[in-house]
């Protein structure tokens, strides 16, 4: 009767605990940095597979290095990013959901993400170029110009 017990209880933890980090439920942790994404509201992402899968990340950095790398993360199973639909950021000044593809990101700004240097993204390249005059930026550049490299970068 209590090994009986025990493997019930075991099983619902199993199961509960694979539930809240994938599925129909948001991923609390961020997959690349293991981060509390709802701890960073202002830089939060989000990455829709095209099974309808939702995986939430604490920066377009972490998106980035997902986007580029999806294999190093078979929990989500991801094989490449042919799997991935469509990816959402938000204009860091505004706090409006914007197409990442269709996002300007400035590089090199005196703000620091959730895990240190980031990619401020911005809905338009104007909001991009007034960000800049207020907190700095080396670089301003739409989402086809981002890179593994300038990722890995990022995160030296």
């Amino acid at each position: 009767m209590l090994r009986a017990v025990l493997a019930t209880l075991l099983l619902f933890v199993v199961l509960h605990a694979s539930e809240s980090s994938w599925g129909n439920k948001p991923n609390l942790l961020d997959p690349v940095y293991q981060l509390k994404v709802d701890d960073y509201p202002k830089f939060a992402t989000e990455m829709v597979l095209k099974n309808g899968k939702k995986i939430r990340f604490c920066s377009v950095k972490a998106m980035m290095h997902f986007f580029f790398t999806p294999y190093r993360y078979p929990e989500y199973g991801v094989k490449s990013s042919e799997e991935i639909d469509k990816i959402y950021v938000k204009d860091y000044l505004s706090g409006k959901r914007v197409d990442a593809k269709k996002a300007w990101y400035v590089f090199g700004s005196r703000l620091v993400g959730p895990h240190g240097d980031d990619l401020i993204p911005l809905f338009s390249k104007t909001r991009a170029e007034l960000f800049v005059k207020r907190y700095g930026g080396t670089r301003i550049m739409p989402f086809e110009k981002l890179s593994a490299g300038l990722v890995r970068y990022l995160d030296m």
